[in-house]
């Protein structure tokens, strides 16, 4: 799979019910151990807060990292629903903690899975879902006259990433992989295979 949903920029929400107040706080991390720090700060702001449930999903490549945490709460009522709205919305690479200072109504464990659930929900939209691309990063060498024609053509499979000018032109690209081999035709095409093309690790 070369592309997957994440979190655009960090989001926050908050709702209430039966007088217990709810703040959900999602962030998108790019590995466990920024998620488990994400937790522990979010643990340490609310600190007299009665919860801070959270759940992650991070995938990179073939390693995948999940995790939920009901931090007190009835076991299943409230880490797995913030886990299942990740899965559910194929979010990978992000964090969901949902804080909760009890109200001193119980809610019953179908009122806890709807409130956390509804709140990270809140949290996910807030934050802005984007869809990310596998890339691949290519230098390419080409002459003066066909500056602007390569870059009417990289825009449609990627973006410029560094421009230098000497005695010709060279433009480092980050490439969507999957347009990766119609890139390359075109980009021969343009040139007629004049084109210097390096692969950059």
């Amino acid at each position: 799979m070369t592309t997957h949903k994440t979190l655009k920029a960090p989001g926050e929400s908050k709702k209430e019910f039966k007088n217990s107040a709810f703040i959900g706080h999602a962030h998108p991390v790019k590995n466990e151990d920024e998620a488990k720090e994400f937790i522990k700060q979010v643990k340490e702001r609310h600190s007299d807060a009665n919860h801070n449930v959270s759940a992650y999903l991070i995938k990179n490549g073939n390693n995948l990292a999940m995790k939920y945490n009901d931090d007190g709460e009835p076991a299943g009522s409230s880490g797995k629903p913030i886990f299942k709205v990740l899965e559910l919305k194929e979010i990978h690479n992000a964090v969901v903690v949902v804080t909760r200072y009890f109200g001193g109504t119980k809610l019953g464990f179908g009122g806890l899975a709807r409130a956390y659930r509804e709140t990270a929900v809140a949290a996910i939209e807030n934050a802005g879902v984007i869809e990310v691309h596998e890339t691949v990063n290519i230098a390419i060498h080409f002459e003066y006259p066909q500056t602007q024609q390569m870059k009417n053509l990289i825009q449609d499979f990627g973006s410029i990433i560094l421009e230098e000018y000497s005695d010709e032109v060279q433009f480092t690209l980050e490439i969507i992989k999957e347009k990766e081999n119609e890139f390359i035709e075109k980009l021969g095409n343009l040139t007629k295979n004049k084109a210097k093309i390096e692969y950059q690790s």
